[in-house]
């Protein structure tokens, strides 16, 4: 058998993997982090996706996001819907977009915290403006003045939760990638 052809099997097999233990995270570990907002729940589903975006690139990464998400969806998280499914798709998304393309220019120790450090922050400028238009909308039926001002008041709450959860996510995917890697090259990572 071709050996690019074994290695994109093993790639496609690996990333599947991964998003199969997102969602297995998220059905298992998920807890509020402020109990004025319950429904802020952290989950650790972006480690596996974040640790895909650095073996097999940015695009890895964004397929693995939209796989877990949807499953995710669909099943463990079926009570947020769509809602649950567009915004986990925005705000793992362009985290692990700007973690990856950073970390696929300089992979160092270094190279690697700025790479989340930018990710976290990225995915928290997202997240601010998703739910300035994305979550009135879903959550209230109109984006008018009186649904944006509601969202304002809850702003502050999103953003330390935003921040939180991509950076200990983060954390913790900085100090497992090394340690993994070795066995995401041998299976095809780039």
């Amino acid at each position: 058998m071709n050996t690019e052809k074994v290695n994109a099997t093993r790639r496609l097999t690996t990333m599947a993997v991964m998003a199969a233990l997102s969602i297995v995270l998220v059905a298992l570990i998920h807890f509020p982090i402020f109990p004025v907002v319950s429904f802020l729940e952290y989950d650790p589903a972006d480690i596996p996706i974040l640790i895909c975006g650095f073996a097999f690139g940015p695009a890895g990464g964004l397929i693995v996001t939209a796989v877990a998400a949807l499953v995710q969806g669909f099943t463990v998280s079926a009570h947020s819907g769509v809602y649950g499914i567009l915004m986990h798709i925005l705000s793992t998304g362009s985290y692990v977009l700007v973690s990856s393309l950073l970390y696929r220019k300089h992979k160092t120790k270094k190279g690697a915290a700025v790479a989340i450090v930018c990710g976290v922050l990225a995915s928290a400028l997202v997240m601010f403006g998703a739910n300035l238009v994305v979550t009135p909308y879903f959550m209230l039926g109109a984006i008018n003045s009186d649904t944006v001002g509601m969202v304002l008041g809850l702003m502050p709450y999103i953003m330390a939760f935003n921040v939180i959860k991509a950076g200990v996510n983060g954390l913790v995917t900085f100090f497992l990638y090394k340690r993994t890697s070795n066995l995401l090259h041998r299976l095809g990572a780039k």
